[in-house]
C-alpha cells in the first residue's frame, strides 16, 4: 500500500516543466510517480526519458497513444498524431529509449492509501486513445469502465489534457491535465493520491522555458510550438469542442 501516489501525464517531452512537477516537495517525497502516457511526443523527447529513466523503479509508466505511435513511425508505420513533432521525436529516440516505450503497458494497478486499488490508464481502461471527457454521458462512462474490475472505485485517466475529478457511478474518475501541453490553463498540471484526491498545478517561468525550449531543441519550429503550448494558447472551452465529437456527441 502506498501513502502518497503523485500522477504525472501528458508531458510530450517538454523538460522545464517537468523539472518544476519533479522538484515540488510532494512529488519528491511521494512512494511512487506514476507516468500515465504520452511522454516524449514533445520538442525535448530524450531529456524528458533520461530524466524518468534516472528516478530508478519510483516511476511506475503507462502506455499512451503518442508512445505507441512513435514507436510506430521508428518501424515505418504511419502516424495520426496531428502535431506534426511526432515524426521529428521519434527519430531522436535511442533504441534503448524505443524499447522503453513499446514494452509500456495499458493499465498499472496500484493500491493507495485511503483509496483501495487504483487503475491508472491513460484515456479509457480499455483504450489508449478514446475520448472521454467531464461532462460525457453516464451511459459513454459506463460503456468505457465495463471491463473493470468491481474492487476498483478510483480510475485515472489522462489524454485530454484537462484537469477535473467526477463521481460516476460511485467511482471516482481523475484527470490530472497535462505536464507540457495543457489545455485552459498555464502551469503544469498533476495530480496527488492518498488518502484523498488533490489536483495540483505548479507555476513556472513560461518565458524562460519557451527560449530554453528553443534553444535545446533541433525540432525547426520548437519556439512557435513552445510559445503555443506553454502559454495554453488553446483553452478548455476550445479543447472541449475539438473532442466533441469523438466522445460521440
Amino acid at each position: 500500500m502506498f501513502d502518497r501516489v503523485a500522477v504525472l501525464s501528458d508531458i510530450h517531452g517538454v523538460l522545464p516543466a517537468l523539472e518544476a512537477v519533479l522538484a515540488e516537495p510532494d512529488v519528491v517525497a511521494a512512494d511512487r510517480i506514476v507516468v500515465t502516457g504520452d511522454i516524449a511526443a514533445g520538442p525535448q523527447p530524450g531529456a524528458v526519458l533520461d530524466l524518468l529513466t534516472g528516478l530508478g523503479d519510483r516511476v511506475v509508466w503507462v502506455r499512451g497513444n503518442a508512445d505507441r505511435e512513435l514507436v510506430a513511425i521508428r518501424q515505418g508505420g504511419g502516424c495520426t498524431i496531428p502535431d506534426p513533432i511526432a515524426p521529428w521525436a521519434a527519430g531522436q529516440l535511442t533504441g534503448g529509449q524505443l524499447a522503453l516505450l513499446a514494452a509500456l503497458p495499458l493499465t498499472v494497478t496500484l493500491p493507495v492509501a485511503g483509496l483501495g486499488d487504483v487503475l491508472f490508464c491513460h484515456a479509457t481502461p480499455r483504450d489508449d486513445e478514446e475520448v472521454v471527457l467531464v461532462d460525457s454521458r453516464l451511459e459513454r462512462w459506463a460503456e468505457v469502465l465495463a471491463g473493470v474490475p468491481e474492487q476498483i472505485r478510483t480510475i485515472v485517466c489522462g489524454h485530454t489534457h484537462m484537469p477535473f475529478t467526477r463521481l460516476v457511478d460511485r467511482r471516482v474518475i481523475v484527470n490530472p491535465g497535462s505536464i507540457g501541453m495543457p489545455y485552459g490553463r498555464v502551469g503544469a498540471n498533476w495530480a496527488l493520491l492518498g488518502p484523498g484526491v488533490q489536483l495540483r498545478v505548479t507555476g513556472f517561468d513560461v518565458e524562460a522555458a519557451c527560449a530554453r525550449v528553443a534553444a535545446d531543441s533541433g525540432y525547426p519550429a520548437a519556439a512557435e510550438w513552445a510559445d503555443y503550448f506553454l502559454h495554453s494558447r488553446a483553452s478548455d472551452v476550445d479543447a472541449l469542442r475539438a473532442f466533441g465529437p469523438r466522445d460521440g456527441r
